[in-house]
């Protein structure tokens, strides 16, 4: 398969005969185990003064971190999304998110104010 010119780090020409394209490779980021993962839990306010639990520090795939943001959504019975890397649950629902987490083998604390 043919590399795409997005793939060679912003080089698009080269006059230099033994220039070698130097390809970037997307590494697939390996979700950590529950117990390896350090997640935060802090309470915001978004647009329109409605209050959101968020989850950071999750590292691995994005469908793994959805796979927990609606474990998250289903056992608090409520609504959020999955967005940049965080989970936000609607409501403050910091308690029940770190009993869930730290039931699922997770090392969770709430941070912030």
């Amino acid at each position: 398969m043919a590399k795409k010119k997005k793939d060679r780090d912003g080089i698009v020409y080269s006059t230099d005969n033994n220039f070698q394209y130097n390809f970037s490779q997307n590494e697939e980021t390996v979700t950590l185990p529950p117990g390896q993962q350090d997640l935060r839990i802090f309470l915001d306010r978004r647009a329109g003064a409605k209050i959101v639990t968020i989850i950071q520090g999750f590292i691995g795939t994005n469908a793994d971190l959805e796979d927990l943001g609606k474990l998250l959504k289903s056992k608090c019975g409520t609504g959020g999304s999955v967005k940049e890397g965080e989970i936000l649950i609607q409501g403050d629902a910091r308690e029940k998110i770190l009993i869930i987490l730290l039931q699922a083998g997770y090392k969770a604390k709430k941070a912030g104010g």
